[in-house]
């Protein structure tokens, strides 16, 4: 069977190298100059929650159903990833809330992609192509960080292709479509670089007392482990302010961040929030079928709903449904 795989991040490398297991013949198309998606500009840990209820109480908002697959699947899909010959960085995450695995970025995506067959680079889905599709084009992080004055922190042609192939056809989506995942960066001036975009995250706001850009404070009375609700509530533009420095502030400094030493000798930190995966998308069932459009699969943050209301792992979503919809389209 011919397939059409839409992108070539995590999803779409997947969904092809187990399509090909299973004897069929995708053909994968890239937006972008390059395989990888966001996955390559990553840390690339892939991770579930450790306890189910922790899952639940991160993502309150989150379709139950796929939640679970993830859940219960992502470990048999970690193993079937090393079955290909990639090694883990880390055979563990350091967070006692997690468990998963890091791989270094640049050899998974190699291997994926020789294992997915050719990739054609710098070729956007045809609007007349034929069903079974998969879509695996990252979600609209492009389109919804530039609709809210956001910064960028991702690939930069995820612009919702995936999502607008599936609403011509009648799909449906969930909720959460203002939602992202992502961290808070350093504010302009500076040029973050695709290279920076793990070391330059914010990750002490915890420490942080919060401001508006204008000193108004909106410090939340509790912060999420992950500090993806800081990234809410940032917006395009806030201050951080903590009492001494620390290695992320001095790399925000160096990069041409704006930090000043406030009066009471305390530190603000000029920051905003950057976009680096959307959280609402198609609708879905267990098998990755898009719900309202026949033929139309999707995986990976195409698919919306997971992580509704908080945080959890893109990759992980990524290879769990990039699996399931590869099978579902070999079984139909």
């Amino acid at each position: 069977m011919r397939v059409t795989v839409a992108g070539a991040g995590m999803a779409g490398l997947v969904a092809a190298t187990r399509l090909r297991q299973l004897g069929h013949e995708p053909r994968v198309l890239e937006k972008g100059t390059r395989a990888g998606g966001s996955m390559l500009l990553s840390s690339c840990v892939i991770w579930r929650h450790l306890e189910w209820e922790s899952f639940r109480e991160d993502c309150p908002g989150g379709d139950e159903r796929l939640q679970r697959v993830i859940w219960e699947r992502l470990d048999d899909g970690l193993r079937w990833l090393e079955s290909l010959g990639t090694e883990p960085v880390w055979h563990d995450t350091e967070n006692p809330l997690t468990t998963g695995r890091r791989y270094e970025p640049r050899t998974l995506t190699r291997l994926l992609a020789e294992a997915a067959g050719e990739v054609e680079v710098e070729t956007t889905l045809p609007r007349d192509a034929e069903p079974p599709v998969l879509l695996a084009t990252g979600g609209f992080p492009g389109r919804l960080a530039r609709e809210r004055g956001l910064l960028l922190r991702a690939n930069p042609w995820s612009e919702g292709d995936g999502l607008d192939f599936a609403l011509e056809r009648g799909a449906a989506t969930t909720s959460g479509l203002d939602e992202f995942y992502g961290r808070v960066m350093p504010a302009p001036p500076p040029r973050i670089r695709e290279e920076d975009f793990v070391p330059l995250a914010q990750l002490y706001g915890r420490e942080a007392r919060v401001f508006t850009d204008d000193w108004t404070e909106i410090t939340p009375p509790e912060v999420a482990w992950h500090e993806n609700d800081l990234a809410q509530l940032v917006g395009p533009r806030a201050w951080y302010v903590v009492a001494e420095t620390n290695d992320r502030i001095e790399a925000a400094r160096a990069a041409g961040g704006t930090v000043v030493e406030r009066e009471d000798g305390t530190l603000g930190v000029h920051v905003a929030a950057a976009v680096t995966h959307t959280i609402g998308g198609l609708r879905v069932d267990v098998e990755g079928r898009v719900t309202g459009a026949d033929g139309l699969w999707a995986a990976g943050v195409d698919a919306g709903g997971v992580a509704t209301g908080g945080y959890a792992s893109g990759l992980a979503q990524a290879l769990v449904f990039g699996l399931a919809a590869a099978e579902s389209i070999a079984g139909a």
